[in-house]
């Protein structure tokens, strides 16, 4: 939605706002018409700004996904990744590796953390990082969305008090800087040098 946009859906709702506050029983037919075509003008507007499809789960990762009824957020992949770790958990075993033959006594040792199979795939994410002038410093909420996190660092920059460097961060196995705003330069903080 630009702001073109927001703004003529705002100004459409805020009349439409004005309408309901003015009708009382005593209301003229030709003020229910003009309420009628301001109510259709809001309506195209809105359908104009929407343009994605409405989201059929309640999961903040997957609002379009395929949808489980019995999940509380109504997503089919999380609740799979949830029933996994459950059905691990009650087993209290992992998955085994290769089959064990009937002479062949095999030592199972559990893993303290699993293996691949039983683990959620990795979420990917991006860090928005500020330099203080001794570390790079989470300066913000990880974004799942790279252009909402560059967006917000955009902001801090135009910020009243911004920082003399930011970077965005890509985390998913690993970790991967994308873009540095800005130069970082170590400050010493102790006067005279430390010396």
């Amino acid at each position: 939605m630009n702001h073109a946009q927001l703004t003529a859906l705002g100004r459409a709702l805020r009349l439409l706002g004005e309408h309901g506050e003015a009708l009382g029983k005593d209301t003229p037919d030709a003020k229910l018409h003009e309420v009628k075509a301001d109510l259709k003008r809001a309506l195209d507007l809105l359908e104009e700004t929407v343009t994605t499809a409405a989201p059929t789960t309640r999961c903040a990762e997957h609002p379009t996904g395929p949808v489980d009824e019995d999940a509380p957020d109504l997503c089919l992949l999380c609740e799979t990744r949830r029933r996994i770790a459950r059905r691990s958990k009650v087993n209290d075993s992992f998955t085994q590796g290769r089959p064990t033959t009937p002479d062949e006594t095999l030592e199972r040792t559990k893993s303290r953390y699993g293996v691949r199979g039983d683990r959620p795939q990795p979420q990917q994410r991006w860090l928005p990082e500020m330099w203080t002038g001794q570390v790079w410093q989470l300066c913000g909420t990880p974004r799942r969305d790279k252009q909402e996190a560059e967006l917000f660092l955009a902001a801090q920059r135009r910020g009243p008090h911004p920082g003399m460097a930011y970077r965005l961060v890509h985390e998913f196995t690993d970790y991967e800087v994308l873009r540095i705003w800005g130069e970082p330069h170590k400050i010493d903080i102790e006067p005279m040098g430390n010396l």
